[in-house]
């Protein structure tokens, strides 16, 4: 009797994918790296049970990529394959989308329900491909999972929570500590599970999912846990926000690295419930927020 599950993942090569590989078991998983610059069509043709899409643009904080280019991959792409995944015999779509296709700013807690407003074209390409994947009439025993992550970080992860571990491996103390700000992250780890438990069972229903780990953060607790990967003493500055502001605005009109922008990129809050994502798998994450910051931490120091 056969108990190996065939998966194609798209963007296996990629942080998150070969996260994920490592994660499942070889032993109830065959995994097949899904190409979506070939001729990626004839993988569809066997016995597939689920398809797992990480592909994707991601968001270009330095603002050098071609609007056109995150509609192609993002939105373009996910077409063609969800209207492959229609036709073939897998049974489960799995598309990492990203809260940014609800909102790039948040007052109070980011839920499902809250009506999507994006404002970039990353988002705006996520959000599409969603509307898209939603649209189109489910045959009888097939279901699709749109995960929403927020900050996802973990072993390989090169993006901003690694500019800051930087930050603080060079001793330089952080001058924004009296800014109050809480932030949702999402280890890798708890992804990997929660992408596991849908894959593995068919009593989770099937729809558009936020993804965080539980507890939100402040860049000052980000600072202490890195510190304590580090084995340093967490080294924190509180100079008075109104003065830092001043600088931010003297920043606009002087063209200086600190801006008003960036001033509140750096301190924005940005919480992200994953009620309905618990409810659903009927499960705790295996990883606390504060645990995953600090084994993150401790990859980029063995790095």
């Amino acid at each position: 009797m056969k108990t190996q599950r065939d998966l194609l993942v798209s963007g296996a090569s990629g942080f998150v994918g070969k996260n994920l590989i490592g994660y499942l078991n070889p032993g109830s998983y065959l995994i097949k790296p899904l190409n979506l610059r070939a001729d990626w069509k004839e993988d569809l043709t066997g016995d597939v049970s689920a398809i797992i899409h990480l592909a994707g643009k991601a968001h270009d904080l330095r603002k050098v990529s071609r609007s056109e280019e995150y509609y192609q991959v993002n939105y373009e792409l996910t077409k063609q394959l969800y209207d492959a995944f229609l036709q073939s015999k897998a049974r489960k779509f799995i598309f990492i989308s990203s809260v940014k296709a609800a909102a790039d700013s948040v007052d109070g807690v980011l839920k499902e329900d809250r009506r999507p407003d994006p404002q970039t074209h990353y988002g705006k390409s996520k959000l599409l491909a969603e509307e898209y994947i939603r649209a189109q009439p489910l045959p009888e025993g097939k279901s699709y999972f749109i995960l929403r992550p927020c900050m996802i970080h973990g072993p390989g992860n090169k993006g901003n929570l690694n500019l800051l571990y930087k930050l603080v491996a060079t001793g330089i103390p952080y001058p924004l500590a009296a800014f109050d700000n809480k932030r949702s992250f999402l280890s890798v780890d708890n992804l990997c599970f929660v992408i596991k438990e849908i894959i593995g069972r068919d009593d989770i229903p099937g729809g558009t999912y936020n993804l965080a780990d539980d507890e939100a953060l402040s860049t000052n607790d980000l600072i202490r846990l890195l510190s304590e990967a580090l084995g340093k003493r967490a080294r924190l500055w509180k100079i008075p926000a109104a003065l830092v502001e001043g600088l931010a605005r003297a920043g606009d009109k002087l063209h200086l690295p600190l801006t008003t922008e960036r001033l509140h990129k750096l301190t924005e809050s940005y919480v992200v419930s994953n009620e309905n994502i618990k409810l659903a798998i009927k499960k705790d994450l295996p990883l606390s927020a504060r645990d995953g910051i600090i084994k993150t931490g401790r990859a980029f120091k063995n790095a």
